[in-house]
Parts: structure tokens; C-alpha cells; sequence
């Protein structure tokens, strides 16, 4: 090491004598992350060096070390990131109100505009009596929501749908890892291969829940076929599966409603995630629009739509009314 008030030699001598400090990987890096065009490049540094050397980013400059074999493997990381890998898909999970759950190819990665989501179906269910706290998210992937719900609400029965395989796949790891706070919050998920839009009608794996679920709610795929996703990370790495809805991203959207209309118990919440162009002031075709279409007929009342954080819409709710039993 140097000593205090010793010339220090430039970064590429000291990485060649074996010695770099933390505080310099972290510029090095966000200076190249920033380069390639990453939106949080500061972030992105410190949450990799953090990863890399194991130490919270809240404590990780109380130490200014970072060993050579540390050194390469936030190269590699940092490298990849460059490349516009998703920063989940490097560390392996990603963070979900207060859980943390795997995620990785094949599988979609969980945003905060979904926590919103989550914690109106969280709201919902604490307000139902015990023996009815049942509920479903449909388009589950990682599961995300569904563990969230059942380890924050005390005796909650969830039902976890996926039809993609390789998100099945994260579906099923995820809740096997959460099982043990399911088990101490009283709560079971689980985790059905079924498609969101069918999975309840007559002859469905879940028609015999007809009628008993307080809440459902959903992440679903809404992006319109002819868009393109701005993000590399989006655009590159996220199954299509889990992003496109169809010719104007409601194909998906369409189908749910009818499945939560079949689930439902009366006075029963659906809470729909959509794109910020999909809400209350959007097209004739914007999601409070169709399940106003459906309160026409008597499915649904209290049609609401919700802001995001940035003041975008960003999902709906609505309630099952007692008025009319769907049939189709």
C-alpha cells in the first residue's frame, strides 16, 4: 500500500502492480457504464462492486479494498451490463417490495410500478374476513406478486398461473424458496399451469373456484404487437411472451377480465397493471373502458383507474358485481 501523502501512481500502474482501490473500480466503472449509455450508471456500479465483494452498498465504502479475483469478476459483471444485460439477470434476483426472488432468462423481471399493483390486492385481502382470503394473479412468471401477497396478508390461499414453460420454471423455484415464511405467515401459493385467459372458464383447472376468490390480480402482457420497446434490456432479454398483448396490446387484457369475472366472489377486486397510454385518458380502447363495457351488462362496478409514482396511469380496479352471473 501507499503511505499518506505519498505520490499515488495512475490506475493502470496500480492494476498492474496489484493494487486498486474500491473507490476507483467504482469510477472506472461508472464512467463506462455511462459511456455505453446506461440510465443509472453510479447505481449500476455499486450495486455490481457491492455484489462482487459482498458488502452492503450502505457499508461498502467504509472499506477502499478489493481483491484481484474481486476485480475480474466485476469485470466480467460490468462487462455484460455494458453489453445491456439486465442488472437482475447478473445478480440472479431481483427486488420485490420485501421479498427478493430469482429471476433470469425466460422469465420477466419484476418493475416497482407492479409493487403498486400488489399493494392494492394486499389492501383488499386484509380487509376480508379470514375464510376469504383466496386469490389468484394470473401471468404470474416470477411469482413476485403472488409471494408478496401471501407472506404480507396472515392465511392467504394463492393460486400462481403461467402458461410459458421456461417462466414456469422461476414460477415453481421461486415459491419453493419462499416456502418457509409461507408456512410461518399461514399462507399456501400455488403454482398452476394454465393459461390466464381460459384457466376459469367451464372445463378450466380453475373453474371449480368459481365464485370464491376475493381478489385477482395481474401483470399482464400489453405492449401492441407493432411497438418496439425503447430499452435493450426490454427489447433484448424479456420473453415476448410476457410483453406483447396483441394488435393493440389488450388481446391478453380481454381475457383475463373474463377469467376474474368467473373467479370472483360478489364485491370481489380485479387489479389489472397496463401501459401508461392504456388508462383512464387514453384510446376508446384503454382498459377502464373495457370493463366499463362489462359494467354495461353488470359485471363490474367501481371502475377506478391509478397513478403511478411519476403521476402515469397504471392500473385499474374493479369490483364484481352481484347483479350478473357471466357465463361464457
Amino acid at each position: 500500500m501507499y503511505e499518506r501523502g505519498e505520490r499515488t501512481p495512475g490506475l493502470s500502474q496500480r492494476i498492474v502492480d496489484g493494487w486498486v482501490s474500491l473507490r476507483d473500480v467504482l469510477a472506472d466503472g461508472e464512467r463506462r457504464l455511462a459511456t455505453a449509455g446506461v440510465p443509472s450508471p453510479r447505481t449500476d456500479a455499486a450495486i455490481l462492486a457491492s455484489h462482487v465483494i459482498n458488502v452492503p452498498r450502505t457499508r461498502m465504502l467504509l472499506q477502499d479494498e478489493i481483491s484481484r479475483d474481486q476485480r475480474t469478476q466485476f469485470e466480467i459483471l460490468l462487462s455484460r451490463r455494458i453489453a445491456r444485460v439486465p442488472i437482475q439477470h447478473l445478480l440472479g434476483t431481483a427486488s420485490f417490495r420485501h421479498i427478493e426472488v430469482a429471476v433470469g432468462p425466460g422469465v420477466f423481471v419484476p418493475r416497482p410500478e407492479t409493487e403498486l399493483v400488489a399493494e392494492a390486492a394486499i389492501a383488499a385481502l386484509m380487509d376480508a374476513p379470514v375464510e376469504q382470503r383466496m386469490a389468484v394473479e394470473l401471468c404470474a412468471g416470477s411469482a413476485a406478486m403472488a409471494i408478496s401477497i401471501a407472506t404480507e396478508v396472515p392465511g392467504v390461499t394463492m393460486f400462481a398461473v403461467e402458461v410459458d414453460p421456461a417462466a414456469l420454471e422461476w414460477t415453481r423455484r421461486n415459491v419453493d424458496i419462499h416456502q418457509p415464511a409461507l408456512v410461518d405467515n399461514n399462507s399456501v401459493v400455488e403454482v398452476v399451469a394454465a393459461d390466464a385467459r381460459t384457466c376459469a372458464a367451464p372445463g378450466g383447472v380453475l373453474a371449480d373456484l368459481k365464485g370464491r376468490v376475493s381478489v385477482v390480480a395481474v401483470n399482464p402482457p400489453y405492449i401492441p404487437e407493432d411497438a418496439q420497446p425503447r430499452e435493450p434490456e426490454v427489447r433484448d432479454h424479456e420473453p415476448r411472451i410476457a410483453l406483447f398483448g396483441g394488435d393493440d396490446g389488450l388481446d391478453v387484457i380481454r381475457g383475463v377480465v373474463m377469467s376474474a369475472a368467473h373467479l370472483l366472489r360478489e364485491g370481489g377486486l380485479v387489479v389489472i397493471e397496463h401501459a401508461d397510454t392504456q388508462g383512464e385518458a387514453g384510446r376508446s380502447g384503454s382498459v377502464p373502458a373495457l370493463l366499463r363495457d362489462g359494467e354495461t351488462t353488470g359485471l363490474w362496478v367501481e371502475v377506478t383507474d391509478h397513478l403511478d409514482l411519476t403521476r402515469r396511469p397504471r392500473f385499474t380496479t374493479a369490483r364484481r358485481s352481484g347483479s350478473h352471473t357471466y357465463s361464457g
